[in-house]
């Protein structure tokens, strides 16, 4: 087992000392292997999407767990699980008017989740909250996403608002990691469960970006068109790279940690 790691302990090392602009280079390539990798192996795409929706129930299972043996919140934002019902919430209403599917049930199941998490939170477990360290404004990120969405929404034949709404839980979705990030890179150490949580998040958007891109790949564009006109294509394709690459920071040092066997995760100045 050791002889497997020295290797990986030796290209994190390498990756380590280099400066930005090449670690930034390599998480391209990286993101691009991976793709090319996914496109071989996986034939039908929506897989992919099953796939992210998998691994991000398997993120809220280790939550459950952290929240009822350990009987902690500890570590986790009570402001990102805020802005997850809110987006999830937004996303629900679109999908009773507009379009009705599996995918509605999914995050419907997901949603109750997220109250009885944010239930806990408040409520059962306040007392090991960090609310001094989950110190990032929402409205810095809610303001926007409300502009952006009345700027930038689909151009179907629905209700305006709908669309409008649409929009906004597109772009919230985007960045509703942003809180919990920061409260990690407040407390520098991020316990286990937390990390693990984190990192399936991660997991699940990456696999979510995939779809969406090897999507337009496969149909060489046109489901860009499909999705309307004007700048909402793009800004939909933007928007799941954005959740991507958030978090690639993090799963980076998460894999080395794991790799390295320690159990708690040290973040770095500037992960965030």
């Amino acid at each position: 087992m050791r002889g497997a790691r020295r290797p990986i302990h030796a290209v994190a090392t390498w990756v380590k000392r280099q400066p930005p602009k090449v670690k930034a280079f390599l998480c391209v390539v990286a993101g691009i292997a991976a793709l090319v990798f996914l496109r071989f192996i996986v034939h039908d795409h929506d897989n992919l999407f099953i796939a992210a929706e998998a691994v991000h129930a398997l993120g809220i299972s280790v939550l459950i767990y952290k929240l009822t043996k350990e009987r902690t919140c500890a570590g986790l934002s009570l402001k990102s699980q805020d802005l997850t019902a809110l987006f999830l919430a937004a996303r629900l209403y679109c999908s009773f008017v507009m379009e009705y599917d599996i995918h509605t049930v999914l995050d419907t199941a997901t949603l109750a989740t997220t109250l009885w998490v944010i239930y806990m939170i408040r409520f059962k477990l306040r007392p090991s909250y960090m609310e001094d360290k989950d110190n990032f404004a929402i409205y810095f990120v809610v303001v926007p996403c409300v502009l952006l969405a009345l700027a930038v929404h689909p151009s179907t034949s629905h209700n305006i608002f709908n669309r409008i709404c649409w929009a906004f839980c597109v772009y919230l979705e985007a960045v509703s990691v942003l809180p919990q990030l920061r409260l990690m890179q407040n407390t520098k150490i991020v316990e286990p469960f937390t990390a693990h949580y984190v990192f399936a998040l991660g997991i699940a958007r990456f696999l979510s970006c995939a779809h969406w891109v090897l999507q337009v790949l496969d149909t060489r564009g046109r489901l860009l068109t499909a999705l309307g006109y004007g700048l909402w294509p793009p800004m939909v394709l933007l928007a799941e790279i954005v959740q991507t690459f958030i978090l690639a920071d993090f799963c980076y040092y998460y894999v080395k940690s794991v790799v390295g066997g320690q159990l708690v995760l040290r973040l770095p100045s500037g992960v965030v």
